[in-house]
């Protein structure tokens, strides 16, 4: 195992440790998200615009993968002629299975299509078999969803998850582009952050420990890997004031890691969720979002409780939100509404929720039509399937938009 240790690490009384970690694009578990997106995501473009498929299309499905096998299951109702087996391997094909000692190739790799239509009785009682009105819809499951926000970093996100997902995201660049040649795509990243803590609020002190392991091929030595990773991957992202001499950079523990994707791991739609939204800071609710429709309020009301918490903090109300949403399945108006500043609110919890329910509409016909969510396109719900569906700065993201409130 590859490891840089600059001294002991202590932690002071007042400070806590948080850790996040998050899968590169594309390990097994994040690539079987890809191929919902892409479903979502197809449905929103090149259905709509070759096939005739309608925007509402109702689309509930998901993915299991393992050695040289993807099988697809779920429920779809879409007027569009639907290549899915294509979908399936173009899917595979852009993220980079190609070739069977990466653990799948796309060309000749087994699919298995177990796809029906939405059952009857949840279609009717949810949008009438689509002749209700937007503000008419009703929920899509039961259940409930949080949003978060923190005033910690400028993306109003918790550093750990954001620095998790953006060193994930180097990783493929540094694939993709040959910056790092030995690359292959599986891997995942691990933050840990020493905190101290202001009343309610958190503020990062320092990088404690970072953790990268990556698929590899056979000839590069855990000594390159170590360097590549340090010069290549966490000095381009992690800022310098947070590294020290006491900080602890570790690389493959495993030792060698040529054996990945799918031949070392299967992968299932919805087993990164805490990678999907806060790395395990504020709450979930456990329903995952990729390959849902927006009537399913497991993704749109997740994104806009994220709206709702982050506009809280950046119009200054607080320095941290958690936003709480319930449904009942046919049901528009939502269960319940909750927010908790954790005591950082610059006035009463139960006035930032006055104001949270006149400024935001929680029905989700309402929410599919304020945050565009029909609107596919520029791979929009691919995009969400790795890196995480929050802290973006991408037009696509539209929960991300700030709302500011103002107290009358």
């Amino acid at each position: 195992m590859a490891e840089r240790r600059r001294g002991r690490a202590a932690v002071s009384e007042e400070a806590a440790i948080y850790w996040k970690e998050d899968g590169e694009t594309i390990g097994p578990r994040v690539w079987v998200c890809t191929i919902p997106s892409a479903m979502r995501s197809n449905f929103r473009r090149d259905f709509r615009r070759v096939l005739g498929a309608r925007p509402d299309s109702k689309v509930d499905c998901e993915t299991c993968i393992k050695s040289n096998m993807v099988t697809l299951i779920g429920e779809i109702t879409t007027k569009a002629n639907v290549d899915y087996d294509k979908i399936v391997r173009n899917t595979c094909r852009e993220v980079g299975y190609t070739s069977p000692e990466l653990g799948l190739d796309a060309n000749d790799c087994k699919v298995l299509i177990n796809i029906e239509e939405q059952n009857p009785d949840i279609a009717e009682i949810v949008h009438g078999h689509l002749t209700k009105k937007p503000e008419e819809i009703g929920a899509g499951d039961q259940g409930h969803m949080f949003g978060y926000a923190t005033d910690e970093t400028p993306e109003l996100m918790p550093l750990s998850h954001l620095l998790a997902n953006k060193l994930a995201a180097k990783l493929t660049e540094v694939r993709n582009t040959g910056a790092c040649p030995w690359l292959r795509p599986d891997g995942k990243t691990e933050v840990i952050i020493e905190y101290a803590k202001e009343g309610g609020a958190v503020v990062p002190i320092r990088v404690h420990t970072i953790l990268i392991s990556t698929q590899h091929d056979e000839t590069v030595t855990n000594e390159q890997i170590a360097r590549d990773l340090e010069e290549h991957v966490i000095r381009p992202v992690v800022p310098s004031k947070y590294l020290d001499d006491r900080t602890i950079l570790r690389f493959n523990p495993l030792r060698r890691f040529v054996i990945g994707g799918p031949h070392e791991d299967a992968g299932m739609t919805g087993r990164r969720i805490i990678v999907d939204t806060y790395g395990g800071w504020g709450s979930h609710g456990g329903g995952a979002f990729s390959g849902k429709d927006p009537s399913k309020v497991h993704r749109s009301g997740a994104y806009i409780a994220r709206r709702v918490a982050k506009s809280v903090v950046a119009s200054g109300l607080a320095r941290r939100c958690v936003v709480q949403v319930s449904y009942a399945i046919g049901i528009a108006e939502p269960l319940s509404v909750f927010v908790d500043t954790y005591g950082t609110g610059k006035i009463a919890d139960r006035d930032i929720l006055e104001m949270v329910k006149k400024n935001f509409d929680f029905r989700p016909g309402m929410i599919a039509v304020d945050l565009d969510l029909k609107r596919g396109g520029n791979f929009r719900y691919q995009k969400t399937a790795a890196y995480g569906h929050f802290g973006r700065d991408d037009p696509d993201f539209t929960w991300e938009a700030v709302k500011i409130l103002k107290p009358e």
